[in-house]
């Protein structure tokens, strides 16, 4: 089941999306500088160029705003696919926290599910193996607080033998409840 490949991308929308805007916004300002001073460059050139020839400086205005176009065109094109790579990449992200949370639920909810694992190339595989660890750690000392809990049921009983009448009421109210701990313990 590692090679499972999702063919959702948006597993967690409003992660992955603000993500990818909070990147192609950072994008799009940052790149937005170029045109603008290409732009003005070549405003600063027309300019010195319509004082020597006003119809070199028709065409040069022609062609700038030609590549003012084309530079538009380009500045949303690459933010359009920066924004299609941040879906990519969040997805690696909220595809592991997703298969987390669901697999805490249904921990929760009594359902074993085996050990987590998150596909190949996923993000955050070592918080997968130290789940894992974390949850074969409190399960075995669940099983050893069983045994001594199963140990000290049968030592009260035992000692309910040799007490006075008196106290063997409260011994057996301290048996009742271990056994209800115990039913507990092994219902997890």
């Amino acid at each position: 089941m590692a090679g499972y490949k999702r063919n959702t991308y948006l597993i967690n929308p409003h992660f992955q999306l603000k993500f990818s805007l909070y990147v192609c916004g950072l994008v799009f300002v940052s790149s937005i500088i170029y045109p603008l001073t290409i732009f003005d460059l070549l405003t600063s050139f027309i300019e010195f160029i319509a004082s020597k020839s006003p119809e070199a400086a028709a065409q040069l205005e022609a062609k700038r705003t030609s590549l003012i176009v084309i530079l538009s065109l380009w500045q949303v094109g690459f933010t359009a696919l920066v924004f299609v790579a941040c879906i990519f990449f969040s997805h690696k992200i909220a595809g592991p926290m997703f298969k987390l949370q669901k697999f805490l639920r249904g921990k929760r909810d009594g359902i074993d599910g085996g050990k987590l694992f998150f596909r190949k190339g996923d993000y955050f595989q070592e918080v997968a193996d130290d789940f894992n660890d974390a949850f074969d750690e409190l399960e075995d000392r669940h099983h050893q607080d069983l045994i001594y809990l199963n140990e000290v049921n049968s030592y009260i009983s035992n000692l309910g033998m040799v007490v006075p009448e008196d106290k063997r009421a409260v011994l057996a109210e301290i048996t009742q409840r271990l056994n209800q701990i115990q039913n507990r313990f092994e219902e997890e």
